[in-house]
Formats: C-alpha cells, structure tokens, sequence
C-alpha cells in the first residue's frame, strides 16, 4: 500500500466513465498496445489513450466498450501517436491488464465519486 492522501488529494483526479468509438492496433509503440478513441460526451469530447490491453483484448473487439479514465493528467507523447488520457485496469493474475468498466451502461462523461 501506497502513502494516505488525503479526500481533497483523491477528488482532485477527474475520472470519467467513456465510451470507445475507434481503436487501432499500435505497432510503433515499444510495447504492444492498441490505440484508443474514447467518447467522454460533450463536456469533454473524444480523447485518446494508448493501452497495453493486447492480451485480452482485440482492437475490434474494443469499439463500444465503455470504460473507465482519469482525464486529468497532462497529454504524454507516446511514439508518434499523443496520449490524452489514462484508462484504467487492473493486472490479472499474471500481471496483464484488465480494462475497468461499469456494470450497467452509464452516460459518458460521468464522474466517479
């Protein structure tokens, strides 16, 4: 376990529910990774992330999906393709990723709380 934070510190990550509408494979990436474009709604628009998910997941397989990011971070330029956004996963028992995502369908752009 990592140091406390405190409330304020946690309520100052904005992560929000999105959907992906595209996603690319990424062969440039030092990594395999696939390329992701996530609706977060009007608010916030269409984001992208690059994700290390090649594992469990296809890129085809991928569009439609909602899932969950922190939208916050500053952009980070991976290769030749910027990163805008951070989805979020957890490792499965070997250490892959596994995307996180709601239960039941959600409006895009809703903020975790």
């Amino acid at each position: 376990m990592t140091d406390p934070i405190s409330y304020a510190d946690f309520e100052r990550v904005d992560i929000r529910t999105g959907t992906i509408i595209d996603a690319q494979p990424f062969p440039e990436a030092r990594k395999p990774a696939i390329k992701l474009w996530v609706d977060f709604g009007a608010g916030i628009g269409v984001k992208r992330s690059s994700a290390q998910v090649t594992l469990h997941y296809k890129a085809d397989q991928l569009i439609g999906r909602q899932v969950v990011a922190v939208v916050n971070f500053p952009p980070r330029q991976i290769g030749p393709f910027m990163s805008e956004v951070l989805v979020l996963g957890v490792p499965d028992v070997n250490g892959a990723v596994v995307l996180l995502r709601p239960d039941l369908a959600v409006p895009n752009g809703g903020r975790m709380f």
